[in-house]
This record gives C-alpha cells, structure tokens and sequence, in this order.
C-alpha cells in the first residue's frame, strides 16, 4: 500500500488553510458561497500535495455566521475501516464560524 492516509497531519493542513484564509475575515451571506468554493479547493490542493496516489480526497466546508451559538453536523461513511481515514478542524472568530472535514477513500 502506498502512503496511508493521516489525520494529524491532514487536520494540519486543514488549520493552516482556515488560518490563513479566515483570521481576518468577515461574515457576509454574499459572498460565503464563493469563498467556501475557494477554501474547498485551496484544502483539496494541499492535501494532494502530500502525494495520497491512492486515495479519493473528498472535501466539505461548512461556513456560517458566529453569534454565539452551537452547531452540530453530522456525516456517515461506507468505507473500509483499515485503509479510509477522515480528518476534521474548526474555525471561529468573532464574525463566522467555519468546519472543514477531509475524507481519504483508498483505491483499490
């Protein structure tokens, strides 16, 4: 098997990607879409970048706007438990509130 799919190091990857891009953001309805969009794609190409030959790399972003309340999202998988893996990281300041979750699907 090639290089196994690792969530520590994709979490890292995931929170450099959310610093990077939201530490001075601003919530605004108009334009989330498209930056959910560009951070789905800024994740994808770091992750690919860490050489997963094998696996499937599917990305979600959820983005909304932080007044202090809680929030619970939910995702189910059919994989195989020895080879797929997923990674997950939260960002919040003091105007929105972002979850990216990375899954790795292994190709066999």
């Amino acid at each position: 098997m090639d290089t196994r799919f690792q969530p520590l190091i994709v979490k890292e990857c995931i929170r450099s990607v959310l610093m990077d891009n939201l530490a001075h953001k601003e919530y605004s309805s108009e334009t989330m879409a498209e930056d959910t969009k560009v951070l789905v794609e800024l994740i994808r190409k770091k992750i690919k970048d860490l050489a997963y030959d094998r696996y499937k790399i599917i990305v979600q972003v959820h983005i909304g706007e932080y007044r202090g309340q809680g929030i619970k999202i939910a995702s189910r998988k059919f994989w195989d438990a020895d080879t797929d893996n997923f990674a997950v990281d939260v960002y919040t300041n003091n105007s929105l509130f972002c979850v990216a979750m990375v899954c790795g699907v292994y190709y066999y």
